[in-house]
């Protein structure tokens, strides 16, 4: 992705690739599961579901060596419309038959959520010489974990894509309905729908889709969102504040070239709140091109404002990006996953320009947000404080900004400090605020992959949040 779309499109898919070519796959499929034959003779109209089939297979562990508990992978199926979308399932280390499920959506848009099992928060991760490392700090200790790739065309994924967050969250329901029928034992768990980045656009709308089924079986019980791309006309204004040294950082830019990203803020937020209010597509095209100039020139890591790229934005600035795609792309782990395209990467540049034009990444998903805490499901906002491209000052802001029928009280809520126990003290890690469903929580010296940056910290606070604190 380019700068110059749009400051944050411009970071948050930066992979060059090109649409990997599908081919099907030899794997033996240990099941093909279709919507409920009693339940479908039953509805009087056509079911969300109906068209879709879930494809999967247990995995041998041993062979693939990335972790020691039951997994599974396969594909959603969409065979009218020709989309294939992949997922992998790892069961809890501790009790899988009582801890929560969580499902983690990465961002782009077109970036895999196989970046964030082995780069972020999965059982593993990949070493210089791609060997497999066991990750302590998986989020699978005390939850079961899906990882997928979505929108179609992402990652393992293939088919005819499509090019909004509306389309995309259709097939994540119709998974989420065929994996739980599939798999019963889990869908008595609670359910939690968390990522990070463009999935600040996902995650509400995914969780919007499922409450707007009456009979959904879902068990959802919160949302979770890290350094999200939710609300630009309350996340834009902050990139001259965070650039600038009001973030908690030094300034990164001189004071001439400050000035100059403050003076393009009105006319952003200006356009920004007409493609808001009018859905215009070229509108929202433009608005994306001509707010380039509030994000100004940033040389330095988008990701962590602390440091220097290291290579360049095809792999996020990070060389353990490179090792994934390697390890991801060898026959043999394929083979035993199953998939059906020729190549793995983790961003899909095709993706992301698809969802530009068709202006889906300045589109209102913060009313999402508001309508789940509407309907009493908790969200938790988590937001690395070194990040620039969707820094905490903007996550903060459009936070602070959600109207609901008992907002005032978040508003008024009184900060507090998260703290984990380490060598025998207990150290503060980051602040929280919460009310009434609400909780906002940025995590000290973590950018904008915060699992990566901080993972014993990032795991407390999900544990602690699925366990049901905080949410109150």
């Amino acid at each position: 992705m380019r700068w110059t779309y749009f400051v944050v499109l411009s970071l948050l898919s930066p992979g060059l690739a090109k649409p990997t070519s599908p081919y099907h796959s030899n794997a033996a499929w240990d099941f093909i599961a279709t919507h409920n034959k009693i339940e479908r003779a039953a509805e009087p109209t056509k079911s969300a579901v109906s068209n879709y089939a879930l494809r999967g297979r247990t995995l041998d562990s041993s062979a693939l060596g990335v972790d020691t508990v039951k997994q599974c992978a396969g594909y959603l199926d969409d065979n009218e419309r020709n989309k294939h979308l992949f997922y992998w399932f790892f069961e809890s280390r501790n009790d899988p038959s009582k801890d929560p499920l969580i499902l983690w959506l990465q961002g782009g848009p077109g970036c895999s959520g196989m970046s964030g099992l082995f780069f972020e928060n999965g059982p593993a991760k990949i070493g210089e010489n791609l060997t497999i490392v066991r990750n302590p700090d998986s989020w699978n200790n005390k939850a079961n974990v899906l990882y997928i790739d979505p929108p179609v065309n992402t990652g393992f994924s293939h088919g005819d894509a499509v090019n909004t967050t509306l389309a995309a969250s259709k097939d994540i329901y119709a998974l989420l309905s065929l994996f739980f029928q599939q798999f019963p034992q889990y869908a008595k768990l609670d359910f939690h729908i968390t990522g990070e980045s463009y999935a600040g656009h996902y995650i509400p709308t995914d969780a919007a889709e499922i409450l707007s089924h009456a009979d959904s079986s879902i068990n959802l019980k919160s949302i979770m969102i890290g350094n999200g791309y939710v609300d630009p006309y309350h996340q834009v204004p902050q990139y001259p504040n965070m650039a600038c040294g009001r973030g908690g950082l030094p300034a990164i830019f001189k004071e001439t070239t400050c000035e100059t990203m403050r003076h393009a803020v009105p006319k952003c937020q200006q356009m920004i709140q007409q493609c808001y209010n009018h859905h215009n597509t070229s509108r929202c095209i433009k608005t994306s091109q001509d707010c380039t100039a509030v994000g100004g020139p940033c040389e330095r890591n988008p990701y962590d404002m602390r440091k220097q790229c290291v290579g360049d934005l095809t792999n996020m600035c990070y060389q353990g990006v490179e090792y994934v795609t390697q390890f991801l792309n060898k026959p043999e782990v394929m083979a035993a996953l199953g998939v059906e395209v020729k190549s793995w990467t983790s961003c899909s540049d095709s993706m992301d320009k698809a969802f530009h034009a068709a202006g889906d990444d300045i589109q209102p998903v913060y009313r999402h947000v508001e309508t789940v805490l509407e309907k009493g499901v908790p969200v938790l906002i988590y937001a690395g404080d070194v990040d620039y491209i969707l820094n905490w000052l903007g996550q903060r802001a459009w936070t602070n900004a959600l109207q609901w029928s008992v907002h005032e009280a978040f508003n008024w809520a009184q900060t507090r400090n998260l703290t984990i126990d380490s060598s025998n003290s207990t150290q503060a890690y980051g602040t929280l605020k919460h009310a009434k469903g609400l909780a906002f929580a940025r995590i000290f010296k973590a950018g904008h992959l915060v699992p990566m940056d901080q993972p014993k910290p990032i795991l407390d606070l999900v544990s602690r949040w699925v366990g049901g604190e905080f949410q109150k």
